[in-house]
């Protein structure tokens, strides 16, 4: 017979790192509709601490689990979600922990079926659950918002990092031609990424080191699409750089502001989107998860480093990508 409690990193009000509380939750049952997860790894986003804090606003329901992202295992079927998952299967989620639905750093979770996707076969659950979000966002930036098509080029900015690198293999693998910034440490890892050029964002002449690379990469056209991962939004470079059509996609950088020369925007249909994957679609969610498992299943999505932590440690987690001081990922095991 199941416990009627579970351990969970959970929060009763907004606010700081230190509003997180871990200890006996209530052990949710399969609802209709649901399938009951035993979590065997939760990821830490920076989207969890606006969540937290409320910087993003979205409905929450105290005490409320935190984390969005997760890998575990079937234990229940929900009336409703017979047939699509089964006892034992291997499955993840990754838009748990907002708009009214609980969090996934738990020992257990029920996941809505249409936000739940099996994981492939041998695929380490740590590995997965630290790649999951960054692997869904670069495609739905690249794809959905960015509209990427074969022999176009994309500047990816903030290259090195989890979105950052995930948005150019993926853009690569569209047939694209991707020029990449970076910190010098990461040019040699985003060469191997397939890039056709990587230059130092940090280079004194960044900006016509970009011009120049943009012309030759793109035969002069310019660039078709500019994911913004990197926080910095020099605009009025990306805009300047861009070509007929161009695409920016805004997808980091909560309170940073910018400058651009309008001027510069409709006489080349340039537009300028922004994009959260909170907001994103059942369906949307559902066409990126089948990329990330292939991705998976390839071993072409990993993480460069991760950092594992035990679920009652959350609090410090949350405190350390505040600060700015975590390298590679965090992954909550309950």
């Amino acid at each position: 017979m199941r416990p009627p409690f579970m351990k969970a990193a959970y929060f009763t009000e907004l606010g700081g790192p230190g509003v997180i509380h871990y200890g006996d939750q209530p052990l949710p049952g399969p609802a209709p509709g649901t399938v009951l997860v035993r979590v065997a790894a939760s990821a830490v986003n920076h989207v969890d601490t606006f969540v937290r804090s409320g910087a993003y606003a979205t409905e929450l329901h105290f005490p409320q689990i935190i984390g969005r992202d997760l890998v575990g295992t079937a234990e229940l079927i929900g009336p409703g979600a017979a047939g699509r998952f089964s006892p034992g299967d291997a499955v993840w989620s990754n838009s748990m922990g907002f708009g009214g639905r609980p969090g996934a750093a738990a020992q257990f979770i029920a996941v809505p079926a249409e936000r739940l996707y099996v994981l492939p076969a041998g695929v380490d659950p740590v590995q997965a659950a630290a790649v999951l979000h960054s692997g869904a966002t670069a495609y739905l930036a690249l794809h959905r918002h960015g509209q990427v098509q074969p022999g176009e080029t994309v500047f990816i900015g903030g290259a090195g990092g989890g979105v950052g690198s995930a948005a150019v293999s993926q853009a690569v693998s569209a047939g694209a031609l991707v020029v990449a910034s970076s910190s010098a440490a990461d040019l040699d890892y985003c060469r191997g990424l397939g890039a056709s050029a990587v230059l130092d964002f940090r280079s004194p002449d960044f900006a016509d080191e970009l011009r120049d690379t943009v012309g030759r990469v793109s035969g002069g056209r310019g660039v078709d699409v500019h994911p913004e991962t990197s926080g910095r939004h020099q605009l009025d470079l990306a805009v300047d750089v861009l070509g007929l059509r161009g695409r920016i996609v805004l997808m980091s950088g909560m309170s940073a502001t910018a400058t651009i020369r309008l001027g510069r925007l409709y006489p080349h249909d340039i537009s300028i989107r922004g994009f959260a994957i909170s907001n994103a679609t059942v369906t949307d969610l559902a066409e990126a998860a089948a990329t990330v498992n292939k991705l998976l299943a390839d071993e072409a999505l990993a993480a460069r480093s991760i950092t594992t932590l035990p679920l009652q440690d959350a609090a410090r987690a949350h405190s350390a990508m505040e600060a700015g001081t975590v390298h590679g990922k965090i992954v909550l095991l309950p």
